[in-house]
């Protein structure tokens, strides 16, 4: 299918679908189910049977059976409701509303992306969103440089052009983005105690269907996925916690969090690599036990992007993006820690980091 148009707010979305060859002949709640991937097959049609659907150019009662031809165009109206909130113990999260921003100016946006704001739209997460936050203030599409994991916190560019976009996100293709990343993991068995270690594992996704989601690892020599390289340091550790920086070389998915579990650190929160694929299934679907509640500890995986330098107009530029509010609460409560010798550890750390390149 082809996105024809589209037009988001903060609290409404509409798009325009255009069904080509390989969607033709499709029954319409099967079209747009390939578009929502998230959205059962029972909500979609509730929404054809609600008008929320118009197919263009055909006048009358749609129904959910209604075959969609090449060529067709399909109208979606979707209205913000509570498909997109985030639960933990059985109460809704609080979201920031309005992420901090780092950086702009006519071409480029920085900013503090909280945690559970997705980078784009996609799947049911339509509202909450980086470039659907900045579309509704500048009135114009506002593209995603790089992304992030809607759990990781930290420094995401937004582009404001897509010349602009282009131009960045080959810097990141390319891996000339230069990364830092604050994480609170709980060790095993597998972590040797080292304050500083290379990873350099290979990570692919093998897996089919919904299990895809988990990134494996490779030995570096293998010829199975794709190169990764991430160095770690470690800031603080105890025997069941463990602060520390990763540095990613190379920019793949999950990379982080797969390479800090390999290597015996997986992260605080992490309902996929700290809880397993059965653990992360019920907390998708709301049906967590207290026990896993009180395994993983935190709502979202303790991961935040702190800094970032990147070649911009001639010269590179650094971001840096303090340690959330929800990280330092946790970290001062279950550590009894003192924050800022924490955070002086990091920025010398991330200084040292950036001074050497």
């Amino acid at each position: 299918m082809i996105i024809v148009e589209k037009d988001f707010t903060k609290d409404s979305y509409t798009v325009v679908l255009e069904a080509t060859e390989h969607s033709k002949d499709l029954r319409i709640d099967q079209f747009l189910q390939l578009y929502l991937l998230t959205l059962s097959r029972e909500l979609i049609k509730n929404k054809i049977k609600r008008g929320e659907v118009i197919l263009i150019g055909r006048p009358g009662n749609l129904r959910p059976s209604t075959k969609v031809l090449k060529g067709d165009q399909v109208k979606l109206f979707v209205k913000r409701g509570n498909e997109e909130d985030e639960y933990w113990r059985g109460e809704v999260i609080k979201t920031e509303k309005d992420p901090a921003i780092i950086f702009e100016d006519e071409d480029l946006i920085v900013i503090a992306k909280p945690p559970y704001m997705a980078t784009h739209p996609t799947g049911r997460h339509l509202f909450y969103c980086a470039t659907v936050y900045f579309e509704s203030i500048h009135k114009k599409t506002i593209h995603s440089i790089h992304r992030l994991d809607r759990e990781t916190s930290g420094i995401l560019l937004l582009g404001k052009s897509p010349k602009v976009s282009g131009q960045l996100g080959l810097e990141f293709e390319e891996d000339r983005v230069r990364k830092v990343y604050f994480f609170i993991a709980r060790p095993n068995s597998n972590f040797k105690g080292q304050l500083e270690f290379w990873a350099r594992e290979r990570l692919d996704n093998p897996e089919e269907g919904l299990r895809r989601v988990i990134v494996q690892t490779f030995p570096e020599s293998s010829q199975a996925g794709k190169k990764a390289e991430t160095f770690f340091k470690i800031l603080y550790q105890n025997e069941n916690y463990v602060i520390g920086l990763a540095f990613p070389i190379t920019g793949r998915q999950h990379q982080i969090r797969v390479h800090a579990l390999h290597h015996g650190l997986p992260l605080v929160g992490d309902k996929l690599y700290l809880g397993g694929y059965e653990m992360f299934q019920r907390f998708k679907d709301n049906l967590a036990s207290d026990i896993d509640y009180d395994f993983i500890e935190l709502p979202r995986h303790a991961l935040h992007s702190v800094a970032m330098k990147i070649p911009f107009k001639g010269k590179d530029q650094l971001f840096l993006s303090p340690v959330p509010k929800d990280l330092k609460e946790w970290i001062e409560k279950k550590l009894k820690l003192n924050i800022q010798d924490l955070e002086k550890k990091m920025a010398d750390a991330v200084n040292s980091y950036f001074l050497a390149k």
